[in-house]
């Protein structure tokens, strides 16, 4: 063993293990964003603000796909760098918890994205650009 690789092999368990930590926080401050959301969603739904109602469910689909996003990136992230590090096993764990998030994090993320869409305003439907044919058999249409 070189003393580089033996460099490296000392460097590298902190580096990674700052990584986990800064992920496991983000997490957890995403969440505690999310839940924190949810609760003035319900103390909300008892008042007879819609508006204020509509723009929590804004905030926390942003929250969820924030979430979403800091769960599948930060193992991801780690891997890499592990990868750079030369840490082939924490490559592997970290590439596979990548992939066991992402399985239900990616359909969340969609939804929550889906959410975030304004709704396509409702449009009222013009005169038929075809001759219609009325009750008792008359037919008036423009242009005889």
């Amino acid at each position: 063993m070189t003393s580089g690789a033996v460099d490296t092999g000392r460097r590298s368990g902190p580096i990674v293990g700052l990584l986990v930590l800064v992920w496991v926080c983000g997490l957890t401050a995403a969440a505690v964003w999310w839940v924190g959301i949810l609760l003035e969603q319900w103390s909300v739904s008892y008042g007879d603000q819609s508006g204020e109602f509509e723009d929590l469910e804004r905030r926390a689909s942003v929250a969820l796909l924030v979430a979403a996003l800091v769960a599948t990136a930060g193992p991801a992230v780690i891997a890499l760098v592990a990868y750079q590090l030369r840490r082939v096993r924490t490559t592997v764990v970290f590439l596979v918890l990548t992939v066991v998030i992402a399985v239900p994090a990616v359909p969340i993320a969609v939804l929550a994205g889906r959410d975030l869409d304004p709704p396509a305003a409702a449009t009222t439907p013009g005169p038929p650009g075809h001759c219609v044919e009325h009750s008792g058999g008359d037919t008036r249409c423009p242009g005889g």
